[in-house]
């Protein structure tokens, strides 16, 4: 046994990069950065997610009474207690946000104490995963567009992904730009965030097979089933309907699959119950033979997408990576349009930057 000495989370609000940034549904100009630290045995865990501050004061004030004295090393009994204790708060959005960055400190933590990479615990299905370069914000002028989305291809990167949605009237000329900056050969995915109607969106779906779209993420809302499976079943044949990044839990993706209202299930381990959670997806994956791909977050999916059966490929998202990368040393950088975890330092090899997030501190 190793007992959990503390647990303590901290906040962190970075502004956007020159201005508000849109999708179809939402405008932002900060993004809030959850840290959650664990310690045992002499170590310190991290794990960490994307929510409201306030999933920090939740981690500090459940998570830190639940777990202290606990054995790191059996992560499931954890997760099974602290779900128990906030069974009256309602575990999905903040609360499942909150426990999603404890579990991967949990994961984090248990392979620093092996001195082993966390892929290496997990079990690795892979050495690296593909990316695809995410943002292309609606708010983006067309310039602005075309220069982001042919960076990418330029880095090697095989598929980029922008917004629509903001303004249905302009997304076909949006997506041509995007297609004459990226070129023929790398694959065009477009997200909607839940911005169109069904009939809007088969439409717009039909206009965009001519510049070569192959992934139409959200549609329509996600919680809309039966408009996603018709969309599913009525778009272009090359083209895949995706959606499942807003799931909590294993019996929200259960009802997405079983309703048939995705080509590829979309999950993300900083809303979805963290590691265990993602794994879990993974395994329903597998039992319906529907791809797995993972949202945002791209320093904590590296290794559970590494070690996942059902992954085809990993969200490279733009704001994520810039947080990533400015915050947290380890935080790996794409190669070729891949990433691939570090198994020269242990657990999800981060540390985070205290003197650096410092000031972004809430």
């Amino acid at each position: 046994m190793v007992a959990i000495e503390r647990v303590e989370a901290r906040a962190y609000e970075i502004p956007t990069e020159g201005g508000p940034e849109a999708d179809g549904t939402l405008e932002w100009r900060s993004t809030t950065l959850v840290v959650a630290h664990l310690w045992a045995g002499g170590l310190r865990g991290l794990g960490y997610t994307y929510a409201d501050a306030a999933a920090a004061e939740l981690i500090n004030r459940e998570a830190a009474a639940e777990l202290k004295g606990k054995d790191v090393l059996d992560v499931p009994a954890r997760m099974v207690s602290l779900l128990k204790r906030v069974r009256n708060k309602g575990r999905p959005g903040l609360v499942a946000m909150a426990l999603s960055a404890v579990d991967a400190a949990l994961w984090d933590m248990k392979a620093r104490l092996l001195n082993v990479p966390l892929v290496k615990l997990l079990g690795a299905a892979r050495e690296r995963v593909p990316v695809y370069g995410s943002g292309g914000f609606t708010s983006y002028t067309e310039e602005r567009l075309r220069e982001q989305l042919a960076g990418w291809a330029e880095e090697g990167i095989e598929r980029v992904k922008m917004k629509v949605g903001s303004h249905p009237e302009e997304d076909v000329r949006r997506v041509k730009a995007a297609r004459e900056a990226i070129g023929p050969e790398v694959r065009l995915f477009v997200d909607g965030n839940g911005a169109y109607t069904t009939k809007q969106a088969l439409g717009l779906a039909e206009e965009f097979e001519e510049y070569g779209v192959s992934w139409f993420e959200e549609p329509v809302s996600s919680d809309d089933l039966e408009g996603l499976r018709l969309l599913r079943e009525r778009v272009p044949g090359g083209m895949d309907v995706a959606a499942g990044e807003y799931g909590w839990d294993a019996i929200y993706f259960r009802r997405m699959l079983g309703a048939g209202a995705v080509d590829v299930l979309q999950a993300d381990a900083t809303r979805c119950l963290g590691v265990t959670g993602f794994l879990r997806v993974d395994a329903l994956c597998e039992g319906f033979q529907v791809p797995l791909s993972s949202h945002c977050a791209p320093s904590l999916h590296v290794h559970a997408c590494c070690a996942a059966r059902s992954v085809v490929h990993l969200e490279y998202f733009h704001d994520h990576v810039r947080i990533e990368r400015m915050l947290f040393d380890g935080a790996p950088r794409q190669e070729k349009g891949e990433l691939k975890p570090d198994l020269t330092r242990p657990g999800l090899g981060l540390e985070l930057k205290s003197a650096d997030a410092e000031k972004y501190e809430v």
